[in-house]
């Protein structure tokens, strides 16, 4: 029987497999795929990125405000550059280029969590503000926070929890920000967070206050 005769038809696209999409579902309810989890979740996703010196308190704050999200039933992960460099990224080196690369594989990741409404807590050096201006330009204007995590490198280098200043200090981890390769500090951050100078509750009370600020916005669907 031709389609459309004898019983109501909807339009289909179908792939190989045999699953079948309703034509236009998603453009019906939104233009975008991050809309379309927005309508249908309710959910409204956010890239904190949280850049500093190495020993500055970034990965702290990020699994603070993780375990904060969890708590309260709020969907967030945590994209650690560390971690990311085990994996995703152990084929990069610290080279400018390499780190501009880096910084590029850790915005993509992010983005991809926002789309789909969570909060993406990025703890990551990003030392360079082209790279970090090129990540916040790929995220709409209310998706994506930068937060200085401020420290000066005599503080990090005292705190150093991973012994990477010693290393570095002694020529065994080349081209190390703060050391050897530099940092450009954020000129216009979001919110900036003086770790040196606060404890670590005050600064997650400031952060948290910020990213829920901005999480607030309404997202719109396309016209």
């Amino acid at each position: 029987m031709p389609r459309g005769e004898g019983k109501a038809t909807q339009d289909t696209t179908t792939n190989s497999s045999g699953w079948g999409i309703p034509y236009g579902y998603a453009s019906r309810r939104c233009a975008t795929y991050r809309s379309m989890f927005d309508v249908d979740f309710g959910d409204t996703g956010l890239v904190v990125w949280l850049t500093g010196l190495p020993g500055s308190g970034k990965t702290a704050l990020a699994i603070g405000m993780h375990t904060y999200c969890r708590e309260e039933q709020i969907p967030s992960c945590i994209i650690d550059g560390d971690e990311l460099r085990k994996g995703l990224c152990s084929d990069l080196g610290f080279s400018a280029e390499d780190r501009r690369e880096n910084v590029r594989r850790a915005g993509e990741v992010a983005k991809l969590w926002a789309d789909q409404g969570y909060i993406a807590f990025v703890a990551l050096v990003s030392p360079y503000e082209a790279d970090r201006r090129s990540v916040r330009s790929r995220l709409a204007k209310d998706m994506f926070l930068e937060v200085h995590v401020n420290c000066p490198v005599e503080v990090c280098r005292r705190r150093d929890p991973k012994g990477m200043y010693a290393r570095a200090d002694r020529g065994e981890i080349p081209q190390f920000t703060g050391v050897s390769d530099p940092y450009e500090v954020p000129t216009t951050p979001d919110l900036r967070l003086d770790t040196h100078t606060e404890n670590e509750d005050a600064s997650l009370n400031k952060l948290r206050m910020a990213v829920f600020k901005k999480r607030s916005s309404p997202f719109r669907c396309l016209e």
